[in-house]
């Protein structure tokens, strides 16, 4: 088959990029999806299993640090464009270990942009960057982000994040190379490694353990549903203007407390339990360093440019995701074994 595009997707096997993959494959059969993902921790090839034998499909090992293993995947397929997600993206992990955050948030993004402007002298391409809201710093208790924010990252995550988005316009005003920028507020859904905190609050309310929350919970996110993000990447793709950026949100904002605890109400009542039965296993604990108060985003420009806004309330894509980890005890119990036992011990103990 002539496929008209080959888009190299980083990340795939991740949260969001495997329901990107799953998105493209299904909807747009004349592209070739490659999925190169190097499989750490937080990539699982078991979230693609439903589109694998997918005729427009592939899967790449590889590392965004090695250049060799990018040019070896835009020569093996002839990569027309590239939606980049493959990241460290846990800001614990950040702050106990920055320099892998340096390396593949930074100069694995550098590595890509460098092989898509070798690659790319003709032809219409997309080099689309995920990023963070993160990147913004922290706000206070009025306001949202704007595209015009100006960045103020506080940790070594968003540091590392702020660092890539500012290489990806750099390579757009200096060598012309076609680029969209998209930077996105939390998500939740199916597939999410359990270290973050809505499935790890799942896990351990079905579980009868402890429910960490850090300081007092009152610190403040705005959530969207994994899957309206991807369709949001989708959008973007297609019909964004080239170096822009556009900011993705959900205008939805819970502190943690709350959302914990809207959580125990939802599983509750899922697992037929009494009420305010989980909310017993709140327990706090010492804040994180340079924890942010409040993210919240702006989403008008996307709206107003290209019609993209959420599909679902937090309410129903919640009670959606809590099906979906209470239908799916399997691909939880393998993704929580061994190292995950040991970093769950050291980052909540």
């Amino acid at each position: 088959m002539e496929f008209t595009k080959r888009i190299l997707i980083t990340g795939g096997a991740g949260f969001i990029g495997s329901h990107l993959v799953r998105l493209f494959v299904n909807k747009y059969p004349n592209y070739l999806i490659v999925n190169f993902d190097k499989l750490t921790y937080a990539g699982n090839l078991e979230n693609l299993s439903d589109v694998d034998q997918k005729s427009n499909y592939r899967f790449f090992k590889g590392d965004i640090c090695s250049p060799e293993d990018i040019q070896k995947a835009f020569e093996e397929y002839e990569i027309s464009d590239v939606i980049h997600l493959a990241a460290e993206s846990h800001v614990d992990r950040s702050i106990s270990g920055p320099m892998e955050f340096v390396k593949t948030n930074v100069i694995g993004t550098v590595n890509l942009l460098e092989r898509a402007r070798g690659a790319w002298s003709e032809g219409e391409h997309v080099f689309h960057h995920v990023s963070t809201d993160e990147v913004y710093g922290s706000l206070g208790e009025t306001g949202l982000f704007e595209e015009s924010t100006a960045y103020d990252p506080r940790s070594p995550y968003s540091a590392s994040k702020a660092s890539s988005d500012h290489f990806v316009n750099a390579y757009f005003h200096t060598y012309g190379l076609p680029v969209k920028l998209s930077n996105c507020s939390n998500n939740y859904g199916s597939h999410h490694f359990p270290e973050k905190l809505i499935p790890l609050m799942i896990h351990n309310i079905q579980n009868n353990q402890p429910l960490p929350v850090y300081g007092k919970g009152e610190n403040i996110r705005d959530w969207l549903w994994v899957v309206d993000h991807a369709r949001a990447i989708d959008t973007i793709f297609h019909e964004g203007r080239l170096g822009e950026s556009y900011n993705v949100g959900g205008l939805n904002e819970w502190t943690n407390i709350e959302l914990v605890r809207f959580l125990c109400r939802l599983m509750d009542e899922k697992l037929g339990r009494e009420k305010g039965e989980s909310e017993k296993l709140i327990t706090f604990v010492k804040d994180r360093a340079g924890h942010d108060m409040r993210y919240a985003i702006d989403a008008s420009k996307i709206e107003k440019e290209l019609g993209w806004k959420p599909s679902v309330t937090f309410e129903e894509g919640l009670s959606k995701t809590v099906d979906w980890y209470l239908n799916n005890q399997g691909w939880l119990e393998k993704v929580t074994s061994g190292a995950y036992q040991e970093y769950y011990q050291k980052m909540y103990s």
